[in-house]
C-alpha cells in the first residue's frame, strides 16, 4: 500500500483523482484491511494545515482525539475525552470518527453547535451541512461552528462489545435575532435523533416542546436522561 501524506490541497485533489482511500487515523479500517486486503493507494492529512486547525470555533478534520482541550466547547470536549481508550484517542481522528465510524461518537456535539463542514472534492474546496456530509462522504477538511452558551453532555456506561451507549448532547445558543435556542442531539443504538426549542425559563416548558419531536418516541429511561440534561444546560444559561 502506497501512503499519501499530501501538504496542499491541491495535492490532496491528486491524490483522490488517483483513487486514493483517505484512512483518518486508521484505527477504524486497519483490521478491514487485514481481512480484506490493503488498497493501492491510501491518504492521511495529517501534514495538511487546512485539516489540523484547532481553536473556540474550528477542529480539523485530522486532529487526534486527545488533542481537543477547553479550546473547543464543552460537549464536543467531553464527547471526544469518552471514546475508546487513550491509546485509541492518540490515534483516532475527528475525521475518521465522524466520517469512516458507524459509531460516529463526536456527531451528537456537532449536531448541537450546528457545525457546518469545510469539505473537499474533484471541483475544489467549499462549505456544507453534516447531511450532506454524512450522505456524500466528500473529504472533510474541518468543522466550524458558532460558540454556544452553553452546552453539555452525558454518555452512558457500558459493557464493552455491546450495543452503543446512548448519549445526549445539548448546547443553548444565541440566535442572530437576539432569542435563544436549545439543540439537542441524542445517539439511541446506532440511530441519532435531534430537536430544537425555543430558550424559555420555564424549563417544563421547553421539556414539553422537546417530547413533542421524535424524541418524545424514546424508551422511559431515555426520556428521563434527556430531561435531566435539559435541566442541566438550561440552568447553565
Amino acid at each position: 500500500m502506497l501512503l499519501h501524506l499530501p501538504t496542499s490541497v491541491s495535492e490532496v485533489q491528486q491524490h483522490i483523482a488517483e483513487g486514493a482511500l483517505p484512512i483518518g487515523g486508521a484505527t477504524l479500517v486497519w483490521a478491514t484491511f487485514q481481512r480484506d486486503g490493503f488498497p493501492d493507494r491510501a491518504m492521511s492529512l495529517r501534514n495538511l494545515p487546512e485539516a489540523n486547525v484547532l481553536g473556540p470555533e474550528t477542529l480539523g478534520s485530522a486532529v487526534v482525539l486527545h488533542r481537543i482541550d477547553d479550546r473547543v466547547p464543552e460537549v464536543l470536549r467531553r464527547a471526544a475525552g469518552t471514546i475508546g481508550t487513550g491509546a485509541v484517542r492518540r490515534a483516532a481522528t475527528v475525521g475518521g470518527n465522524i466520517v469512516g465510524s458507524t459509531l460516529r461518537c463526536l456527531l451528537p456535539a456537532a449536531l448541537v453547535l450546528d457545525t457546518r463542514a469545510t469539505v473537499l472534492d474533484a471541483a475544489g474546496v467549499y462549505e456544507t451541512d453534516l447531511t450532506e456530509l454524512l450522505a456524500k462522504r466528500p473529504v472533510l477538511l474541518s468543522l466550524n461552528w458558532r460558540t454556544p452558551l452553553t452546552s453539555g453532555y452525558h454518555k452512558q456506561d457500558s459493557d464493552p462489545g455491546g450495543p452503543p451507549p446512548f448519549v445526549v448532547a445539548t448546547a443553548v445558543h444565541a440566535e442572530p435575532d437576539g432569542t435563544k435556542r436549545l439543540r439537542l442531539a441524542v445517539r439511541d443504538g446506532y440511530e441519532f435523533l435531534t430537536a430544537t426549542a425555543a430558550y424559555d425559563t420555564d424549563v417544563d416548558a421547553v421539556l414539553h416542546a422537546v417530547e413533542t419531536t421524535d424524541i418524545g418516541g424514546l424508551p422511559a429511561a431515555a426520556r428521563d436522561l434527556v430531561r435531566r440534561q435539559v435541566t442541566e444546560v438550561l440552568s447553565a444559561v
